[in-house]
């Protein structure tokens, strides 16, 4: 089942099915300045060393299972490709058999941007649909500035997100970012995070 094998004709980007709800808006604005300053040659080497992985499911459908914000930020750009990695080919299961597979796998997260489980026929068909989830820019920050450490779990930041989302209302997200990320720093080192990928709470003697 597990092929691993790279396809080295680029994909075109509105090809590719994501199978979340969500990315962080400020993350993909982040990407997107980072990929106005690659040019030529840089641009290109850059985009050979991030193949997006994918899966083949029914109706040989390209499904991403990961840098669903790097894909996304290049759609803004308007490029029109991406090189894939296709990992995995389950074309032959049915619709309903292929998202049940991809749940046992970790290869889904059907959240929306309130934290709610949805069925996977709400998952966006399109990178160009996928909605904000302010918790997961939040996040993201939160990692980048040492709230937690870089984990393997499946989906660590959706996580921790969630826990964000408990504990810090929307609007104080929306309306001021940095004073919502020093309280997500301050509440990422308590020991109501302990449980979470990547904590990095104080060690007690």
């Amino acid at each position: 089942m597990t092929l691993r094998d790279p396809v080295l004709q680029p994909v075109r980007i509105a090809e590719l099915r994501p199978t979340q709800m969500t990315v962080g808006f400020r993350e993909v604005a982040e990407k997107r300045r980072d990929w106005r300053e690659r040019k030529g040659d840089e641009a290109q080497d850059f985009l050979g060393r991030h193949m997006i992985p994918v899966i083949k499911g029914p109706k040989d459908r390209l499904y991403i299972i990961d840098h669903h914000h790097l894909v996304r930020a290049l759609h803004d750009e308007g490029e029109d490709k991406v090189l894939v990695n296709v990992i995995a080919d389950i074309s032959l299961l049915t619709q309903a058999s292929f998202w049940t597979v991809c749940e046992h796998r970790n290869w889904v997260h059907p959240y929306d941007d309130k934290g709610r489980r949805c069925p996977p026929d709400k998952i966006p068909k399109r990178i160009g649909d996928l909605a904000d989830d302010p918790y997961r820019s939040l996040a993201g920050e939160l990692r980048r500035c040492g709230g937690f450490a870089k984990d393997t779990t499946p989906y660590s930041e959706f996580l921790w997100a969630d826990f964000l989302r408990q504990r810090l209302p929307r609007q104080r997200v929306d309306s001021d970012f940095e004073k919502a990320l020093k309280k997500a720093l301050k509440l990422s080192h308590s020991h109501d995070a302990d449980y979470l990928p990547g904590w990095c709470g104080p060690v007690e003697a």
